[in-house]
């Protein structure tokens, strides 16, 4: 990958991140993915006609491909296979064991971008970033070609007990008619904390941004969360739906 061997899985030691959900339209979820070309996943409801949009920014300090700055819009989605029900989703959101399609994800690594897209099938772009994680209220920018796509402020929400244990997510992605499921293994979180509501989203004149727009969002968030420290490990990619 640019002439750098990668070696899986991918190993990160030490990143940072605060991250906000939203409610949305579920339609306008449903079809945004179905633009994405993963047509075989339906959004998770947390209630008739809302779907949830996780927005996040991660910087990773030390990793197997380097450090580096990542925004990213993920969209919780069901199961597949597993009929929708409130009591599932639920227990999905409690237990940690999340289905998640990756639907943005700006970067600002090169190598980052070019590793995330052909190991992962992740949709990285080149963007640039502007981002306090050192405050006690956390606030990151990221734009592209001088046109604002977010702009996020996450506040200090109360303290949440350390982790050692494997959490597993499992994030989809689609990227050229390929649709792939890739195992994300958060292995241990120091310094988290969370609340209730407690993030501004303001949106720009990006069209990344216009299509956030699209998708109603809440005018509060469901949650907002910071980590000060998390270690991760991203495992091969399973192609699930194969082009053409």
């Amino acid at each position: 990958m640019l002439g750098t061997d990668v070696t899986m899985p991918v190993q990160i030691r030490s990143a940072r991140c605060f991250v906000a959900g939203f409610t949305a339209s579920t339609e306008a979820v449903a079809a945004a993915v179905r633009r994405r070309g993963a047509a075989d996943l339906a959004p998770l409801e947390v209630r008739r006609g809302r779907a949830i949009c996780m927005v996040v920014f991660v910087d990773y300090r030390d990793g197997d491909l380097g450090p580096y700055n990542e925004f990213g819009v993920c969209f919780l989605m069901q199961p597949p296979g597993a009929a929708a029900s409130p009591l599932r989703t639920l227990r999905s959101l409690g237990s940690g064991d999340a289905h998640a399609l990756i639907h943005q994800l700006p970067v600002d690594g090169e190598f980052t971008m070019a590793a995330g897209r052909g190991i992962w099938g992740f949709p990285k772009v080149l963007a640039d970033f502007d981002v306090d994680h050192d405050s006690a209220v956390k606030h990151g920018r990221v734009s592209q070609d001088g046109r604002l796509i977010a702009d996020l402020t996450v506040g200090r929400g109360l303290p949440v007990p350390d982790t050692a244990r494997d959490t597993v997510l499992q994030a989809y992605s689609q990227l050229d008619g390929v649709t792939r499921r890739t195992p994300w293994r958060l292995t241990s979180t120091v310094g988290t904390r969370t609340r209730i509501g407690g993030a501004r989203l303001t949106l720009g004149d990006h069209p990344m941004a216009d299509e956030l727009r699209r998708l109603d969002l809440s005018r509060t968030a469901l949650m907002a969360s910071s980590v000060a420290d998390l270690s991760m490990v991203f495992d091969d990619a399973t192609v699930i739906t194969p082009a053409g």
